[in-house]
């Protein structure tokens, strides 16, 4: 997943599996860095807390740690973007959250985006996606997304090698990782996360896995192997163009956090007296 010659971000959140693999990877001797994202999440002061955490850990294993405001780069914090958005909260966040992780990589070099998604996250967002046959998701599930480089865009139309190598672990196995190894973590779901459908997914892959032993490794693993190669072949990926707006990558005209940026600065205006 990463060549010597890399320079790696991890996109830390401040939970356990963010700070585990940002922990695991300078113990195997990575110089990897870390990005923090302040959503600007206010209630029981969830952003906050999470960024302790994560400033902490930078502490202990003498790691850079970056930390950019959402507000700053977008103008609002994710709370107001998310319901401007006319999108799931958690769809506004992750597509806000993958922008400025790209942005933020390619403006300052690092060749490498490691994020912390465990076995868990993964079967349950593929459960997700077969059971609404989302092609376009599918084809991009794999445990690592090589670079791409646009033919016109310069530096800027680029989309940075993406890694998940914690995805072979459970979220019970990280957790006990980052126990084992005194890692303090924010411990609290995401407040608007309560009633997402991966929450959901992942409690009846929990019941099946119960009943089955193994059944999540093999339900992912077999799709890695051997459903995706089939989408490649038959679904290649779309054609990326600089964004009208930002010059990032993108398959529209328009990209998707342009779009939620538009939306939400139209909605201040016709709330304004």
């Amino acid at each position: 997943m990463i060549e010597p010659s890399d320079k790696v971000l991890v996109a830390v959140s401040g939970g356990k599996d963010s700070l585990g693999l940002w922990f695991a990877l300078t113990q195997l001797g990575y110089e990897a860095d870390g990005l923090y994202l302040d959503l600007g999440i206010s209630p029981g002061g969830y952003s906050e807390r999470s960024k302790e955490f994560a400033m902490q850990l930078s502490e202990r294993i003498q790691r850079p740690l970056h930390i950019v405001k959402v507000a700053d780069e977008m103008g609002k914090p994710v709370p107001d973007l998310a319901f401007a958005s006319n999108r799931e909260p958690c769809s506004a966040c992750g597509a806000i959250k993958r922008y400025l992780f790209n942005k933020f990589a390619v403006e300052n070099g690092y060749t490498v985006i490691a994020t912390g998604h465990n076995l868990d996250d993964e079967a349950a967002t593929l459960l997700g996606n077969v059971l609404r046959w989302q092609i376009g998701y599918l084809a991009r599930q794999a445990p690592v997304l090589p670079e791409r480089v646009l033919g016109v865009g310069g530096e800027q139309g680029k989309l940075v090698k993406r890694i998940k190598p914690f995805v072979r672990f459970t979220e019970k196995q990280v957790a006990l990782f980052t126990i084992l190894n005194r890692i303090p973590y924010i411990e609290q779901e995401c407040p608007f996360a309560v009633g997402a459908a991966s929450l959901f997914y992942k409690d009846l892959l929990n019941k099946i896995e119960e009943r089955s032993p193994g059944t999540k490794w093999v339900f992912y693993s077999q799709f890695v192997e051997q459903i995706q190669p089939l989408l490649d072949e038959k679904f290649p990926e779309l054609e990326l163009r600089p964004c009208t707006r930002c010059g990032m990558p993108t398959t529209a005209e328009v990209c998707s956090v342009c779009r939620i940026k538009e939306r939400a600065n139209k909605l201040v205006a016709e709330v304004k007296p």
